[in-house]
């Protein structure tokens, strides 16, 4: 038999721990990284939620004339408060994130009687437009309509986590002649 030295003793031991210790750092920096590759995903998914909640009102609203009516109250059912849209994205029937809509006129340009009968989607601009006769009150020239521009912001925010998303749209729409910008 041979005898090994008294300092080589437990060798073994101390580099079996240190390898143990190693290969336990390792599983637990593994851990960590993938739970937050997992953080990141989901954040990913509830931004694109609330951006999709905020791009679906903006579209429901400018689908709808009723914005141009009344800027301050044109949302026919409100959730919480005046133009609030509430939309659920876990189907457990309660909403999960709050669209805030504002819609503000940015300018407002008549349409001329020669424009609306050169441009067959306007011929409705002139039915019934008045003639100029020289008379006080007589038409300026301009049709029945007018193009607009509107601004119509939807501000989600996440009920639960207060993640908040701001989308903003411009739109045209043809609006009555008598229309002003509030």
């Amino acid at each position: 038999m041979s005898r090994f030295p008294r300092r080589q003793r437990g060798a073994t031991l101390i580099v079996s721990l240190i390898m143990l210790v190693l290969i336990t750092l390792l599983a637990v920096s593994s851990f960590s990284l993938g739970k937050g590759n997992v953080q990141i995903v989901g954040n990913m998914q509830q931004r694109s939620q609330i951006f999709a909640a905020a791009q679906q009102a903006v579209a429901t609203t400018i689908s709808n004339r009723q914005f141009t009516l009344t800027p301050t109250n044109f949302i026919p059912a409100p959730c919480t408060v005046n133009n609030t849209v509430c939309v659920g994205v876990n189907g457990d029937g309660n909403p999960d994130i709050n669209v805030l809509l504002t819609a503000a006129c940015d300018s407002i340009l008549p349409i001329t009687v020669t424009q609306a009968l050169n441009d067959p989607t306007l011929t409705n601009c002139v039915i019934g437009a008045g003639q100029n006769t020289g008379q006080v009150g007589a038409t300026n020239g301009n049709s029945m309509c007018s193009h607009s521009v509107w601004e119509v912001q939807a501000s989600a925010t996440d009920t639960l986590t207060g993640a908040n998303a701001v989308i903003d749209q411009g739109v045209g729409v043809l609006v009555p002649a008598t229309t002003v910008c509030p």
